[in-house]
């Protein structure tokens, strides 16, 4: 993790400072920013969007998959914890914290849209952060790739459907046109143009070549994060303004739902007997969000001001310290982990059985 990332969190923070200033003394830019949309798509969000995202997706191989025999046990656990319970203990989480405990101190009219934005947050995993993560807390890399390819395949198709589910659930209205675009915006094409550029670079100049082009994008991703934070903040600036412990109280179930999945997806691979470095990249998977995804189609279905929106870049603004405790907790707890009964069984099987 290069110095500029490892302190993400104080940018995302200043950023969100600099977003609220200009969005109280320029509001005229941000509106004329904000109409500039095709089919509810807003056209600058979607082009900063890509650019934060394609140099992640470029370092996918989807080749990867088929590795996925090799621990099918931590890729197990991970499918289960990111496509059958995240989405849904957010859901509850969402319903639970803001639908009721906090209701009297959040806006009344925003309240199922904070929701959304919470299931919009947690119903795609995490995508690129998962390799630092992976890298710090000594994670088999053959797993990570894998498992990450594989929940790349299936966010193309399952997103909308648990997306769309969930929202149904919430009693919100789904723009089922919309939402079916974002997924092809913001996921598909990205998938398709990372991977073209993947398959050129590494024709033109191999490993080294590839190594060398995402050297120079990586820089312009986390730039595009950092000003479509800047614009979300600039339109809801006037409402945080008014009431900053939103965020905090947004927080709530973003950090419970982080921890609660992340401690499931550890105890489930300790219980099926996968070694410390697959569980450990398994427990981040299982907890981290595809944040920019979330941002883009909070924006896309609910626009720039939305409850939705705000929801999604809580999530930003926490990602990293929090995930980087997790690493911390992987890590102090190996000993205990490996002293598990069915570890211990493990190791005493030949690889392969």
């Amino acid at each position: 993790m290069s110095r500029f990332e490892r302190y993400l969190t104080l940018w995302v923070a200043l950023c969100i400072v600099v977003g609220v200033a200009l969005g109280h003394f320029l509001p005229s830019i941000f509106q004329a920013i904000g109409s500039a949309e095709v089919a509810r798509v807003n056209l600058p969000v979607a082009a900063l969007v890509w650019l934060m995202i394609i140099p992640m997706l470029a370092k996918i191989d989807f080749g990867a998959l088929g590795q996925v025999g090799a621990h099918w046990r931590g890729i197990g656990v991970t499918l289960l914890i990111n496509w059958a319970v995240k989405p849904f203990s957010m859901a509850v989480l969402g319903w639970l914290f803001v639908g009721h405990l906090f209701a009297p101190y959040l806006p009344a009219g925003q309240i199922t849209s904070y929701i959304a934005g919470l299931i919009l947050l947690a119903a795609a995993p995490c995508t690129a952060m998962v390799f630092v993560w992976s890298n710090l807390s000594e994670g088999e890399p053959h797993f990570t790739l894998t498992q990450v390819a594989l929940n790349d395949t299936i966010m193309v198709f399952a997103f909308a459907p648990i997306v769309g589910l969930l929202l149904g659930l919430s009693a919100i209205t789904v723009p089922w046109s919309t939402l079916v675009l974002s997924v092809a915006l913001y996921i598909v094409v990205p998938v398709v143009i990372a991977q073209v550029l993947r398959r050129r670079r590494l024709a033109a100049g191999g490993q080294a070549g590839l190594a060398r082009t995402l050297a120079v994008l990586q820089p312009l991703s986390l730039i595009a994060l950092l000003a479509t934070l800047v614009l979300l903040f600039g339109f809801q600036g006037e409402q945080i303004i008014r009431q900053p412990l939103i965020i905090a109280l947004l927080a709530v179930p973003i950090l419970i739902q982080v921890y609660f999945n992340s401690g499931l997806a550890y105890l489930l691979n300790r219980a099926t007997g996968e070694a410390h470095c697959i569980a450990a990249p398994s427990a981040l998977i299982g907890a981290s969000n595809f944040f920019e995804l979330a941002v883009a189609t909070a924006i896309s279905l609910f626009g720039f001001d939305s409850g939705a929106a705000l929801a999604t870049v809580v999530g930003v603004l926490i990602e990293v310290p929090v995930m980087l405790s997790v690493v911390k907790i992987v890590g102090t707890t190996k000993s205990w982990y490996e002293r598990g009964d069915a570890v211990r069984r493990r190791e005493r099987v030949p690889s392969g059985s």
